[in-house]
Order: C-alpha cells, then structure tokens, then sequence
C-alpha cells in the first residue's frame, strides 16, 4: 500500500506535525503566533487533524520548528516503533558486560603486587636498622 507520493503505508502529516511540535515543547499557541496573525491555537489543532497539508504550510511549520520538510514528511510512527521494538527483541541494543580478562587473575596479581611492595617496605626498614646501628656504634 502507497500513498499519494509512492510511499509505503500512509503518512498523515497532520500527526508528524503534532508529534514534532509536541516532542519540542512547542504549544499550539506558540506555533500559531510564529505563523502569523490569521493563525490561532483552534487553527493549529484543525490542522493538525488534517491528513494533508498545503506545501507552503508544511514549510512555515518546517522553518519554525527548525526540523527540514523531509523529516515531517517521511517520518512514520509505526516504522519507527517497528525499528525500536526489533531493535529490542533481537538484543542488538543491549550492551553484554563480559570483561575479556578473568578477573581473579586481576585480583591474584594486585596481591603480588601486594606482596612485594610489603617485601621492599621490609626490606629498607632492615637496611634503616643497620644504618641506625651504625650511627649508634660511631658514638
């Protein structure tokens, strides 16, 4: 099934218009200020009831909510919710927390580490005592 233009399904413009405006926040009486004075907020929720939209329109609404003509266009909810949803099912988003290394092997060198710092602390200490006792003896 096409629409109008050859594209698959069927668009409504009027829902990408509301969706968009919706998903920047924008009321319906912000948009109909920034189309102009013969543009109200009962004309706004008209036109976003309407499946087609004049091209001129679709551009103001284009300009002011900054996303191009294309965008509202081509978007299709249930396309969209499709690509989530697979995306989801098929565990491509989920992020798998497999180190590539055995963390018990991180662990066993973290204690010879460990090991050997304590070794050389033991180590100066001892060759502190005999500097000591030198120092003591030369009294």
């Amino acid at each position: 099934m096409t629409d109008s233009n050859n594209r698959p399904g069927k668009i409504h413009l009027d829902r990408n218009i509301k969706r968009f405006r919706e998903m920047l926040g924008i009321k319906q009486e912000a948009l109909a200020h920034e189309l102009g004075a013969d543009w109200s907020q009962k004309k706004i929720s008209l036109l976003e009831q309407k499946e087609t939209v004049e091209d001129a329109i679709l551009a103001q609404v284009s300009e002011i909510l900054k996303i191009p003509v294309e965008a509202i266009q081509n978007f299709d909810e249930e396309q969209a919710i499709t690509v989530i949803s697979s995306t989801f099912n098929d565990n491509s988003a989920v992020v798998y927390n497999n180190p590539v290394f055995n963390p018990m092997d991180k662990i066993i060198k973290l204690h010879e580490e460990k090991i050997a710092l304590y070794e050389r602390m033991l180590k100066e200490k001892d060759e502190m005592m005999v500097r000591l006792e030198r120092l003591l003896e030369g009294k």
